[in-house]
């Protein structure tokens, strides 16, 4: 029996944006000694959308948020804070919320950015559960933009084969019936940290040439020590979030894992015992684009016809710093 709460919030609108430019895996055989049959193989990735020059995060993230705003017919004006999630800001400061908030014409209304990794999107979400259910907002529009490559070193045939380039957006509001967010779970280990950053320019390590130099301005990942975290923290936060809504695994209709990579989305499936056709995955499409993977996801059951109301969705997330967490939510 589901512990219903007296009060949750609901997505009432949502849109995503992927920049024109495709990299296929044939195309990175010609740029590094990498095969499509390893690439797929390993991380269940075909393609995935590559930000131009001329585009930085807020202008992904941009036109996600209209086509989000367009989606649950609203405007800008209907909004009362724009949060965006990013590991890849156009600048450290002002935030990206803020050049979103320019880009969009927002008024005063405010605007700030969440560092949370691929967790960012989920982390967002409770952060406006809070903001909507305490009357801070009435509506809240939540975008994760990430431009990945732009960080690449596309000489690490281990790492540039991941990423992409992508923005995803939902219009956030006080739901009047039983879907919306059921339960949340979230969680962090600061002291895994080094597995996966960007070490460089920042205060801890400025820039200068000679990180330039020594490419410490480029995404680091020591891979199999993310992967064994990750399966195991997604797995305790999505069986964490069942269980806080009082429902069990065969109550989950879609589970979204972030879709880190093939092998992690199905060991996570396996972990929480929900079995394989329920496990939602598109990173064949996009590659690894971190905090815009659940979202576009949420937005390609929505649109396919795959979700009915009722359906209970369980999110799961893991990133860096190390954060992970888990969402039930009833479409």
């Amino acid at each position: 029996m589901v512990k219903e709460k007296k009060r949750r919030i609901k997505i009432i609108g949502s849109g995503y944006y992927v920049p024109d430019k495709v990299l296929t895996n044939s195309d990175l055989e010609k740029m590094v000694d990498t095969s499509d049959e390893w690439i797929v193989t390993r991380t269940g990735i075909r393609e995935r959308h590559v930000a131009s020059d001329e585009q930085a995060t807020s202008d992904l993230s941009v036109e996600a948020c209209r086509r989000a705003l367009e989606d649950a017919k609203l405007d800008i004006g209907d909004i009362d804070l724009i949060l965006l999630a990013t590991a890849t800001p156009d600048t450290i400061f002002p935030s990206t919320a803020c050049w979103v908030h320019y880009g969009l014409k927002a008024g005063n209304i405010p605007a700030f950015d969440i560092s949370a990794g691929c967790t960012g999107f989920l982390y967002g979400l409770i952060i406006s559960e809070a903001l909507i259910l305490n009357g801070q907002c009435k509506r809240i529009l939540l975008v994760g933009g990430e431009t990945l490559t732009k960080i690449t070193n596309w000489k690490d045939r281990q790492t540039c084969v991941l990423f992409g380039d992508a923005a995803a957006a939902v219009v956030l509001k006080e739901s009047h019936d039983d879907s919306g967010m059921i339960s949340s779970y979230w969680k962090a280990d600061g002291s895994l940290g080094s597995l996966l950053s960007l070490p460089a320019g920042g205060s801890r390590i400025p820039a200068s040439m000679e990180t330039v130099e020594k490419g410490l301005h480029y995404l680091q990942m020591k891979g199999n020590d993310v992967f064994k975290h990750a399966v195991k923290r997604m797995g305790e936060a999505a069986i964490a979030a069942l269980k806080k809504a009082g429902l069990k695994k065969e109550d989950v209709d879609y589970l979204i894992p972030h879709q880190a990579n093939i092998r992690i989305i199905d060991a996570t499936g396996r972990r929480v015992n929900v079995p394989p056709e329920k496990v939602y995955s598109n990173i064949h499409k996009y590659g690894n684009v971190s905090v815009a993977s659940i979202p576009i996801a949420l937005y390609e059951l929505k649109t396919e016809g795959k979700l009915k109301k009722g359906d209970i969705i369980l999110m799961d997330a893991f990133g860096a710093g190390f954060t992970w967490a888990g969402i039930v939510y009833r479409w």
